[in-house]
């Protein structure tokens, strides 16, 4: 079954959107070998029974406190992905805030992720 997220959650989903950018999992690949970094923000056991080889887990409730502890280039290109590609893209938009200049989020997220047949651990 569908998630089912609130109004107003979604609201915040889609005025992200408006002010980010986006890529999808097929472009992952190439985003990466050029340097891009990759954050999983989903929640740790969501992380921890599978992710993108090569991620690093920020969850969303910590991504603002701790990113540049592990990320202190605001130029450097970031890629972000949860499950679905709502809260990477609530992400990305803070990160923006915060002054870091090339965030994108995967839209699509994890299942992208899989379904593009991309390199996974757990």
């Amino acid at each position: 079954m569908a998630k089912q997220h609130s109004p107003r959650f979604l609201a915040t989903v889609e005025a992200a959107r408006g002010e980010i950018s986006e890529c999808s999992a097929d472009e992952v690949t190439k985003l990466v070998a050029a340097g891009a970094v990759v954050i999983d923000v989903r929640e740790k056991h969501e992380y921890d029974t599978g992710h993108l080889v090569g991620a690093v887990h920020l969850g969303k409730g910590v991504i603002e406190r701790d990113i540049e502890k592990h990320f202190p280039d605001i130029e450097r290109k970031i890629i972000l992905y949860c499950g679905g590609g709502f809260r990477s893209a609530i992400a990305a938009k803070s990160l923006q805030d915060m002054g870091y200049q090339d965030v994108v989020s995967l839209w699509g997220g994890w299942r992208g992720i899989l379904a593009a047949g991309l390199a996974t651990s757990d």
